[in-house]
């Protein structure tokens, strides 16, 4: 492993109660990456999360954090990982600077060096107004910032993040990505996210599971252009629907189509071409000749969001499509 790897894994597998929750994973993280783990609900994520963080073994192959094997070095990892859970076992009985002193000389803080962290972390993650409040009465993305605070205040190299903005509404969500966007200045940081616009604004990279496998591993940018050069087409035509549905059917190059209305007698259709053809052309003359009258005309590339379902629907509806 290379000084450059604050992550390795290789060919890990976790079964438990009688079925396999990650198989054969294999993927590294650099220093200083933002990389997030996506999938749907059961696909793996935080199996491995719980892995790399010496929350459970795994059953077989090799995870490595800064070069240490989470096997065999255990307690070491664990000074150099902060972690938060999706759920986050908070003492909600206690005042969030008492909290965090508290976890603090857990994690093997001297006293004075407990609180001088605690003193940073407050304000990195924007507790100031409340440091004397006791956690229980706090909102969830009061209660966010403090799970995040924990998992900073010995100074980890790593940083894993289980749903940070699980709960929130989006003024939160902002607020925690500008977080974690701070974070990747200073740390590595490993999360699992549903809210895929918020991953595409970011991190660095993405690693896309599902049924404990791991489908896709690359930048947004590069996922985007491996869906196809040209994306989709949307045209905004004002014509009858069975008329649309017919030229679409019929027209060379379209490999799928989606029809919805749109205002007044327009219908906004979104075509996805056949090898990466861009079919604008073609639909500019087509409705030319028949006299409808085009509104839009543009080429979309496809979202995170879109290469996300793609990768992630079941086998059963890719072979019905």
């Amino acid at each position: 492993m290379t000084d450059e790897m604050m992550i390795e894994v290789a060919n890990l597998t976790k079964r438990y109660a009688g079925k396999t929750a990650v198989e054969d994973v294999s993927f590294t993280v650099g220093r200083g990456e933002i990389v997030a783990l996506l999938g749907p609900n059961g696909a793996g994520k935080s199996t491995t999360m719980r892995v790399l963080s010496c929350f459970m073994p795994a059953t077989s192959g090799l995870a490595r954090v800064a070069g240490l094997d989470v096997a065999t070095h255990a307690d070491e990892v664990r000074r150099r990982i902060g972690y938060m859970p999706e759920n986050n076992p908070l003492h909600l009985d206690m005042r969030v600077r008492e909290y965090l002193k508290f976890r603090a000389r857990l994690k093997g803080l001297t006293y004075s060096r407990a609180r001088e962290r605690v003193e940073s972390v407050i304000v990195q993650c924007g507790l100031t107004e409340a440091a004397k409040r006791i956690i229980g009465q706090l909102s969830k993305g009061y209660r966010q910032r403090v799970g995040l605070a924990d998992a900073l205040v010995h100074e980890p190299d790593l940083v894993i993040l289980d749903e940070p903005t699980i709960g929130l509404d989006p003024s939160q969500i902002r607020a925690v990505r500008q977080l974690i966007k701070d974070l990747g200045r200073r740390h590595t940081v490993l999360l699992s996210s549903h809210i895929l616009p918020e991953v595409e604004l970011t991190c660095n990279r993405v690693l896309i599971m599902r049924e404990g496998r791991i489908l896709a591993a690359d930048t947004p940018d590069n996922l985007q252009k491996g869906m196809g050069s040209h994306g989709q087409i949307v045209a905004e035509i004002a014509a009858p629907l069975e008329d649309l549905r017919n030229c679409w059917e019929q027209m060379a190059g379209v490999a799928d189509y989606e029809i919805a209305a749109a205002e007044g007698e327009y219908h906004r259709c979104c075509l996805t071409s056949a090898n990466g053809v861009d079919l604008r052309e073609r639909i500019f003359k087509l409705a030319a000749e028949r006299g409808w009258k085009l509104r839009e005309l543009s080429r979309q590339r496809y979202s995170l969001e879109d290469i996300y379902i793609r990768l992630t629907r079941p086998q059963s509806e890719e072979e019905v499509s």
